[in-house]
């Protein structure tokens, strides 16, 4: 069994213009140690599912369907009072914009502290020895002391870091990364990546990591989804995804990443066209719209299925096997494929 398993969640958020299909039948899980890779562009619903996991969608106008089982408890079943236990205690969220999740009028230190007591029956004294101690396990030089700053004090990347120490300081089991490095420079990307990393084999927790760019993944994801349109279309292996991807919009993701191997006038490739309303999602495939090699099986709405020959490796596409390796074959030095012998 399953860490966390996610069973055809379906997210509608009803609006004054229509329903909107946030997350439309999206299924995944996360095994104990792994890291999760989600990725798709700006709208796709990886936020909204990864929110609704913690209850943090339920309104009275949303609907939501499906199963989340945390070791077999379905947390859609569950009370608000239930789900506030279990909120930074079994799972934990870091959020896009540090800035926005840290209260400005409170120092740190109290931010933290709160975190504990909502969990733990700690001493005051006790409660800050354990903040000071994550804040210097994230990398915070200083930590006791800066634990009476407030959050304008801290750097973009120092702010990020106490987040993640806020996620931490009731050792979770699973540890929610929104665009943990969203607005960072590249260095300091790289520094809370690693960071991450280096605390999950530490505490063995599992990671999902949720980002627009594949290439924030592709050093520490075991596992990853892609998402388009509230529908993951395609999901595999790290090697999988990047080696042999099946999914067209996969392919215009690769394509789009910056390679070192690549000359410098080189010219990205662009998914043409933009992402279809949810208000009003297209018929059959959601990428249709914008997919060169459309047909008309297309307009029927494909399922997750196995298509590359193994039972982890699944995309919703029509195009047979054979099919998507010519085109790859036809586009391999634009989008960078190394496509395997047959």
């Amino acid at each position: 069994m399953s860490l966390l398993e996610v069973q055809d969640l379906k997210v509608h958020f009803h609006t004054e213009d229509g329903v909107v299909k946030a997350v439309d039948g999206a299924s995944f899980s996360v095994e104990e140690g792994q890291t999760l890779g989600i990725v798709g562009e700006s709208g796709c619903g990886k936020s909204v599912a990864n929110m609704t996991i913690l209850g943090l969608t339920r309104s009275p106008v949303t609907s939501i369907e499906g199963r989340i089982l945390l070791e077999g408890r379905d947390l859609n079943e569950a009370s608000a009072d239930e789900l506030q236990s279990i909120r930074g205690q079994d799972i934990a969220m870091i959020f896009q914009d540090p800035l926005t999740s840290l209260h400005p009028f409170y120092k740190i230190g109290k931010q933290l502290t709160e975190a504990i007591h909502a969990h733990q029956d700690m001493s005051k004294q006790a409660a800050r020895d354990r903040a000071a101690e994550l804040l210097g396990l994230v990398g915070i030089p200083d930590a006791k002391n800066r634990l009476n700053d407030y959050p304008h004090e801290f750097s973009g990347g120092m702010r990020q870091r106490v987040m993640i120490a806020m996620a931490l300081v009731n050792d979770p089991r699973i540890l929610i990364a929104d665009e943990p490095t969203t607005a960072l420079d590249v260095t300091i990307q790289a520094q809370i990546l690693r960071l991450i990393q280096r605390l999950q084999d530490q505490l063995g927790m599992a990671v999902i990591l949720i980002t627009h760019d594949l290439g924030v993944v592709a050093d520490v994801a075991d596992y990853i989804n892609v998402m388009y349109a509230g529908r993951i279309v395609e999901a595999g292996t790290l090697d999988e995804i990047f080696y042999d991807p099946q999914h067209p919009y996969t392919w215009g993701l690769l394509g789009s990443l910056a390679r070192p191997d690549r000359p410098r006038a080189h010219r990205l490739s662009q998914i043409q066209g933009q992402p279809p309303s949810l208000l009003a999602p297209p018929q059959g495939c959601h990428f249709r719209p914008r997919c060169p090699h459309e047909f008309d099986r297309c307009k029927q709405t494909p399922g997750l299925d196995p298509r590359s020959g193994t039972r982890e490796h699944l995309d919703r596409c029509w195009l047979p096997p054979e099919r998507k390796r010519t085109l790859r074959v036809i586009q391999g030095d634009q989008i960078g494929l190394e496509v395997p012998a047959a």
